[in-house]
């Protein structure tokens, strides 16, 4: 079914015009005037549109990777796996950019300002695809499918469309409450144009994404039946467990015991760890892999950008051998490596080994830990963990030899697993000790080849969730939201190479545990009170 709903995705356009997006606190360009009435004229129509919602995430414009579709920002970093990357690993502990593109040196140094165009791009992208679902919903009310005489079966997998399509807009509004924490608001059942959107608190848009995933989980397939790259309940449930698990930073009110509920609701539903760690990230991680809930699918012919996964291969290596040689050739990328993003030492440091056998999930190259300078191309080791090459070792076609066809897994059971253990450790109800040293020690069975890393239950501490999370998810998106949970992103109690601009590393103010809304926005939309600090 990937390569079926690949194709679609690849082939879709966008057949709304955005000019009213303005209004909706976007700087979103528009495409074309195909009016609504042709688009959802049929029911493949409403298919086709769900799919532009899911094409949203893997491609910069409709027009190719030249183009965005979100104004004022390089199409090359408009994708929303990339800006999204960069805001939760470049300002971490996790990696680190030697480019010197506007914005940049300031995420590597903890100085972001009001202007960031990385962190505005992440806001505009979101509330772009926020905007898309919310016309893809005053379409398909039941009134707009009987005045289009849709009924029936038809009508129901338009039921069954519009739950997806909420799940998509509750994810970009989960990226926003998690970044920024107070944005702008806006649903189907408000006017386009017509006023500026008003300004929804934090502890409120926590209440309306749980809402929102209660709400449609009895109209989503169940889990694993729905075609690969679509939500169903699998990916309602775990996305739940996370918003959970942050609970206490969103509201200040713990739900570890919810989190627990639908951790195990995600684990009981016969998702199945991948035998082999690396196999999660090569080209052809869509084939019997039991363990992606949700993933963003990209071809490296039919739907390339200069984000994604193709990013996150190119940006680590080089087109020559570098000191560690390192050769893009090999990462299937043969006219790529753009090589930037490294490690901070922090990373690597944990991964030792145990009782002389290696931990496989670090995935590294280079010889030089130690990030002595941000501009030293061959400080900091390089994470190699995804690879355009199969399991096999083919590489797939590429547009010009530099594009991915490599998924990337929004969600994966190992993640639950960790979860679980994590809400367990901080005194959640329902689960057990038990079950979480079993869960645990199955990634680290896993991580091993053997039982040499297992651990015991006095080993399950609060801390030791965070660095089990750097060894199992490192690089996949979930950094900075840790470090903000354990109190660490900000303050002085944990430190990495350039915190705060001082190679030692520095405290941080506690407010930029939250990244500010675009001053863009804030001169557009009078309703917008920029978060404290900034």
């Amino acid at each position: 079914m990937k390569n079926s709903f690949k194709t679609i995705l690849t082939s879709a356009v966008l057949l709304l015009s955005l000019n009213s997006c303005k209004k909706e606190s976007l700087n979103v360009l528009p495409t074309n005037d195909v009016t609504e009435s042709v688009v959802y004229a049929t029911p493949a129509g409403y298919k086709q549109e769900l799919v532009r919602l899911y094409a949203n995430y893997a491609l910069t414009s409709p027009s190719g990777s030249d183009n965005s579709d979100v104004g004022g920002l390089n199409a090359g970093f408009a994708d929303f796996l990339r800006l999204f990357w960069t805001s939760q690993e470049l300002t971490t502990d996790e990696a680190i950019c030697n480019w010197g593109d506007t914005g940049i040196p300031e995420l590597d140094n903890s100085t972001w300002s009001t202007d960031n165009q990385f962190l505005r791009g992440l806001y505009s992208r979101s509330i772009s695809q926020i905007t898309l679902v919310n016309e893809y919903l005053r379409q398909s009310t039941p009134e707009q499918l009987a005045s289009r005489n849709i009924t029936g079966a038809d009508a129901t997998n338009v039921l069954r469309y519009r739950a997806e399509a909420r799940f998509l807009r509750a994810y970009q509004y989960w990226v926003l409450l998690d970044a920024f924490g107070n944005p702008p608001f806006i649903t189907e059942n408000d006017l386009i144009g017509k006023v500026n959107p008003k300004q929804i608190q934090r502890a409120a848009l926590f209440a309306y994404v749980e809402s929102e995933l209660k709400a449609i989980e009895p109209d989503l397939a169940d889990a694993r039946t729905n075609d690969y790259g679509r939500a169903d309940k699998g990916a309602d449930w775990a996305l739940l467990a996370r918003l959970y698990l942050n609970a206490q930073v969103y509201t200040g009110t713990a739900k570890y015991t919810e989190a627990i509920t639908y951790s195990s609701k995600v684990i009981a539903a016969s998702y199945i760890l991948k035998t082999n760690y690396k196999d999660l990230f090569l080209a052809d991680n869509d084939v019997n892999n039991t363990e992606n809930i949700l993933t963003i699918n990209y071809d490296g012919v039919k739907g390339t950008n200069y984000g994604g996964t193709t990013f996150l291969i190119n940006a680590a290596v080089y087109t020559a051998a570098d000191a560690a040689g390192m050769v893009s050739t090999a990462y299937g990328v043969p006219n790529g490596g753009w090589a930037g993003n490294r490690t901070r030492q922090n990373l690597p440091a944990l991964f030792p080994d145990a009782n002389g056998t290696l931990d496989k999930r670090g995935i590294f190259a280079g010889s030089k830990a130690n990030i002595d300078a941000i501009d030293a191309p061959n400080d900091g080791l390089k994470v190699t963990k995804f690879r355009n090459v199969t399991s096999t070792g083919t590489t797939p076609a590429s547009l010009n030899g530099t594009f991915s066809s490599l998924d990337f897994a929004l969600f994966r059971l190992a993640e639950q697993y960790l979860i679980y253990g994590e809400a367990v450790a901080r005194g959640g109800s329902g689960g057990n000790a038990a079950q979480a040293l079993t869960y645990v020690n199955a990634l680290r069975f896993r991580a091993y080849g053997n039982t040499s890393g297992n651990v015991t239950a006095a080993a399950l501490t609060t801390d030791f969730y965070l660095d089990e999370r750097g060894r199992e998810l490192y690089w996949e998106g979930h950094r900075r939201t840790d470090l903000v949970r354990y109190g660490k992103f900000t303050g002085s109690t944990y430190l990495w190479p350039f915190k705060g601009g001082v190679k030692a590393g520095t405290s941080v103010p506690a407010y930029r545990n939250l990244y500010p809304i675009p001053n863009a926005d804030l001169i557009a939309n009078p309703n917008l009170v920029q978060n404290t600090g900034y």
